[in-house]
């Protein structure tokens, strides 16, 4: 049996054997390659549920969004006092449109009782509580929802100012407990009667659905004239389109406001502003960081482990200074024993890297099927994670055993015979 793949058995059982010559020392120096992949692969499944939590939670919000709304004044200016509200109207959204470029859609809104303030709504002899708030057609496309029943509001419910409503899932089911229709029915809201033509459930998470799914939502027009507001608007939210800088188009719209409303240009907290485009490629660094740090802080605890490796196999080649010179008497070439300590290198590091890669695969998956009712996602493993895995599992062996190899390639059969 001198075939190729006997000879190739034979070398790696001769590896395991080796190996298996001191046990604890091999047994300590695996743990801590293992230790470091498997907190490798801890790390990167739970930072990456973090990052899937935190984009569910977006739904499909608009994440280029940029929302304004009104407050008081801070500084006088051009004979204005300090401290004077500042009240948006529908003329200030037709000024952003036609002054500023680059918006793609813009959504006025209006809300009884201000922000998350809370109205009776009655149908029939059912009663819940709710916001109650104006919108446009194209509310749609900066809030996430699915339309369970009917449809949502058009253009053409704002321009006759229709007397119609599209109601969220939490409230039609506390205005028809026993899972009644609600489409076509009336509901009242401080005297004023509307006609359910749709259902809608939110595609946000935890609170926010909660809170968007116990809406009205009725036409803006409608909701200022049924409930003596004027041309009111509380606040009003855009996007731009995709190659416009959202920085810029808040900025010209900031700037459109405060000249139409005799605010100071300094006077930053007369007009809020959040800009979800910013914040939102804020958070894709801070995720790119995390995960930068997860791969720093996994590679580095792998090395230490590498370098135990290292310093393990720099001892057995000293033990070993006799054999790996008589080998060298026998015949074999500094390449020889170069690949064989490499391979007992590469064999320590790889069974120790995927034990801690399948213990730390175990835990991720564990983790996965615990229930979840926190807002972070349930941590998971990606084939990329593995594939990076394996490379560095590959690495940290070579590395680890080059230096020993180097060493042991080196042995003259005269240094074994001196005892060196």
């Amino acid at each position: 049996m001198n075939s190729p793949i006997a000879r190739w058995l034979d070398a790696w059982h001769e590896l395991v054997g080796t190996l298996a010559r001191n046990p604890i020392r091999t047994g300590l120096t695996a743990a801590g390659v293992a230790w470091g992949m498997f907190l490798l692969v801890l790390l990167s499944g739970f930072g990456a549920g973090l990052e899937s939590g935190v984009q569910s939670s977006l739904g499909r919000r608009a994440t280029n969004a940029i929302w304004f709304w009104s407050r008081t004044t801070s500084l006088p200016y051009k004979g204005s006092r300090a401290g004077r509200p500042v009240r948006f109207t529908n003329a200030d959204i037709e000024a952003i449109v036609q002054q500023v470029n680059g918006i793609e859609f813009i959504v006025p809104q209006n809300q009884l009782g201000g922000w998350r303030g809370q109205s009776v709504i009655n149908m029939g002899t059912e009663s819940t509580t709710g916001s109650v708030t104006g919108h446009v057609e194209t509310n749609r496309h900066i809030q996430p929802m699915h339309i369970d029943q009917g449809r949502y509001l058009n253009h053409r419910d704002g321009t006759d100012r229709r007397r119609v409503a599209v109601v969220g899932r939490q409230i039609a089911d506390d205005l028809s407990p026993e899972g009644g229709v609600v489409l076509g029915e009336r509901v009242a809201v401080d005297g004023s009667w509307f006609t359910v033509i749709g259902v809608f459930s939110s595609r946000l998470s935890g609170e926010d659905a909660d809170r968007a799914e116990s809406s009205v939502h009725i036409p803006l027009s409608t909701f200022q004239q049924s409930f003596q507001q004027g041309d009111r608007v509380r606040w009003f939210g855009m996007t731009g389109t995709p190659n416009a800088s959202a920085e810029r188009i808040e900025t010209e719209a900031r700037a459109v406001l405060a000249a139409r409303h005799r605010v100071h240009p300094e006077d930053k907290p007369a007009i809020g502003s959040r800009n979800a485009g910013a914040n939102y490629r804020r958070l894709q660094a801070t995720f790119a960081g995390i995960r930068a740090f997860v791969l720093l802080v996994g590679t580095m605890t792998l090395l230490a482990g590498a370098f135990g490796v290292t310093n393990v196999m720099l001892v057995s080649v000293g033990e070993r200074t006799p054999e790996l010179g008589l080998r060298r008497a026998l015949g074999a070439t500094r390449r020889q024993i170069r690949q064989m300590i490499l391979r007992e290198s590469l064999l320590l590091t790889m069974v120790a890297g995927q034990t801690g890669l399948l213990a730390g695969v175990a835990v991720i998956e564990v983790a996965r099927r615990m229930p979840n009712d926190s807002p972070l996602g349930a941590p998971h493993i990606d084939a990329t994670l593995v594939g990076v895995a394996a490379i560095l599992m590959v690495l940290a062996g070579v590395v680890a055993g080059t230096l020993p190899a180097a060493r042991a390639a080196a042995i003259t059969p005269i240094q074994a015979l001196r005892g060196q």
